[in-house]
C-alpha cells in the first residue's frame, strides 16, 4: 500500500513526452511572433541567429532542464534544494520559487488569451463572428472588462480537468492526440494558402533574405529571446516534465525532437499567416492584432472561410491548451 502511495507518475512512453513537450513549446510566440519576427528583421535572414540559439539552447538549458528534473525527481523548488544540498548548501527552495512565480504570472495572462480562442471559436461555430463588419470591435467587445471571464475559466477549467488525470492519462494522453491535430489542421490550411492570389508575395516576404540585419545587434538579441520563449526555457515547465521521466527515457533524444519539432511548427504557421495576409493586402507587421482583428478580416472574404478559420483557432486551441 506505501508503494502504491508513494509510485510517482511517469510518462508512459518516449513520444508521448516528446509531443507533451512540444505542446509546451508550441504557442502563441510560434503563431504569431515568429513570422512577426521574421518579417520584421530581414526575412530569412533572422532564421540564421534564430536556428544557432534554438541549436545551443535545445542541447545545454533544454537537455538540462530534462536531465535535473529526471535526476531530483521533483518540481523546481525540490530540484534546486536538492541539488544545492549535494554541495552542502541551502536556500535552493528560494531560488526554486523564482521561476515558479514567473511560470505563474505568465500563466494568468496566458490563460485569458486562451479563453480569446475559444471565444472565436465559437463565434465562428455560430456564425455570430462573421456578422460582425468590425473584427476589431468583435476583439475589443471580447477582450475589454469583463467580455472574456466565462471564457477564462473555461480555459482553466479544461487545464485542471487535463491535469486532474496526472501525466499519463491526462497530459500525455491529450497531447498525442492535439499536437498531431495542430500539425495536420495546419498543413490543411497551408495548401488553402498557396491557392490564394498574391500568397506569392507572402512567401517571397518570408524567404528573401536581407542580409544586412545580421550586422545588426537587435536582430540576434531578438533571436535569442525568440529561441529561449520557443523553447518554453524558464527552470520550471521543462523542468517538471523532466521529473516524469523514466530512467531509460533518452534525455538527448528528447530535447532534439523537442527542438526540431516545435521550429516545424513555426516555420509552418509563419508559411500560413504571412501569405494569407499578403493576399488581401493586409500588414504583416500588426503583432497581436494579426491572429485577433486582421486574420478574422481575411476569413470573412475566403472562399469556405468560415470553415478555414474553425480550423484555424482549433489549432491554436491545441496548442494554447497544452502550454497552458
Amino acid at each position: 500500500m506505501e508503494q502504491s502511495l508513494n509510485k510517482r507518475d511517469s510518462f508512459t512512453s518516449n513520444l508521448g513526452f516528446i509531443l507533451s513537450c512540444v505542446g509546451s513549446a508550441v504557442g502563441m510566440g510560434n503563431i504569431w511572433l515568429f513570422p512577426y519576427r521574421i518579417g520584421q528583421y530581414g526575412g530569412a535572414a533572422f532564421l540564421v541567429p534564430y536556428l544557432i540559439f534554438i541549436i545551443l539552447l535545445g542541447s545545454t538549458g533544454l537537455m538540462g532542464e530534462f536531465a535535473l528534473g529526471r535526476m531530483m525527481q521533483s518540481g523546481p523548488m525540490g530540484a534546486f534544494d536538492k541539488a544545492l544540498q549535494t554541495k552542502g548548501k541551502k536556500g535552493g527552495k528560494v531560488l526554486g520559487v523564482i521561476p515558479v512565480v514567473g511560470t505563474f504570472i505568465i500563466a494568468i495572462g496566458y490563460a485569458i488569451v486562451v479563453g480569446w480562442f475559444i471565444r472565436f471559436l465559437v463565434g465562428y461555430i455560430t456564425g455570430s463572428a462573421l456578422t460582425v463588419t468590425d473584427s476589431g470591435a468583435y476583439f475589443g467587445q471580447i477582450a475589454g472588462s469583463f467580455g472574456s471571464v466565462p471564457w477564462h475559466f473555461l480555459a482553466l477549467a479544461i487545464v485542471l480537468i487535463v491535469s486532474l488525470f496526472g501525466i499519463s492519462s491526462g497530459i500525455e494522453k491529450i497531447n498525442k492526440v492535439m499536437m498531431p491535430a495542430f500539425y495536420v489542421l495546419f498543413l490543411i490550411l497551408l495548401v488553402r494558402v498557396c491557392t490564394l492570389d498574391g500568397a506569392v508575395d507572402g512567401f517571397k516576404y518570408l524567404c528573401i533574405p536581407k542580409w544586412e540585419f545580421l550586422s545588426q545587434p537587435k536582430t540576434w538579441i531578438y533571436a535569442l529571446g525568440q529561441a529561449f520563449f520557443s523553447l518554453s526555457l524558464s527552470g520550471s515547465g521543462m523542468l517538471v516534465y523532466g521529473s516524469y521521466l523514466r530512467r531509460d527515457n533518452d534525455v538527448i533524444d528528447g530535447a532534439r525532437k523537442t527542438v526540431l519539432f516545435d521550429t516545424i511548427a513555426a516555420l509552418t504557421a509563419a508559411l500560413v499567416i504571412i501569405p494569407s495576409v499578403f493576399a488581401f493586402g493586409l500588414d504583416p507587421a500588426s503583432g497581436p492584432p494579426l491572429l485577433f482583428i486582421t486574420l478574422p478580416s481575411v476569413f470573412k472574404v475566403m472562399p469556405f472561410g468560415r470553415v478555414f478559420a474553425i480550423l484555424f483557432f482549433i489549432s491554436l486551441i491545441c496548442a494554447s491548451i497544452t502550454t497552458l
